[in-house]
């Protein structure tokens, strides 16, 4: 990246995160929907918890693959990187809707395929977990870069 820019996002960075963290939240999606199949509302699944915690990993790891490409701004590229990851999905969120939920509303209803609210709180927290993952990636690629003798100062 040229430090001169004046525009200091790197958008292939943070495509190539938000990439990283779609490929785990596409197939944890599929795998909720197979488990929901089997499920009935009077038999919750167990498998919702882990399954959320992926969720959150995929959104850390959106993160750390921008901020491990741009360390001098990983706290942009982390947080646009996990945004872009909820972005992407949508879409693939949509086509399952279409598919698979006869009778269910997408916006709208008692169970809604994507309540606002729902929407709205995978943004808000994609961005903070894609921010963490953002000073983590930077943080792995400096470390990476220090020469192998060097002594880190104590603070």
């Amino acid at each position: 990246m040229d430090p001169t820019r004046t525009d200091a996002t790197d958008w292939p960075v943070i495509l190539r995160g938000a990439l990283a963290g779609l490929s785990l939240i596409v197939p944890v999606t599929i795998a909720r929907a197979l488990l929901d199949q089997d499920v009935t509302s009077s038999n919750p699944s167990g498998w919702v918890y882990p399954l959320f915690i992926l969720i959150l990993a995929a959104y850390v790891l959106a993160g750390w693959v921008a901020g491990r490409g741009a360390p001098q701004a990983p706290l942009t590229h982390g947080a646009l990187a996990g945004l872009g990851s909820v972005v992407l999905w949508i879409p693939i969120r949509i086509v399952i809707w279409l598919v698979r939920e006869h009778g269910r509303g997408l916006v709208s209803g008692d169970r809604a395929a994507l309540p606002p609210g729902q929407v709205f709180g995978a943004l808000v927290i994609s961005v903070g977990l894609g921010m963490l993952g953002g000073i983590l990636g930077a943080r792995a690629r400096r470390r990476a870069e220090e020469p192998a003798g060097s002594s880190r100062p104590a603070s």
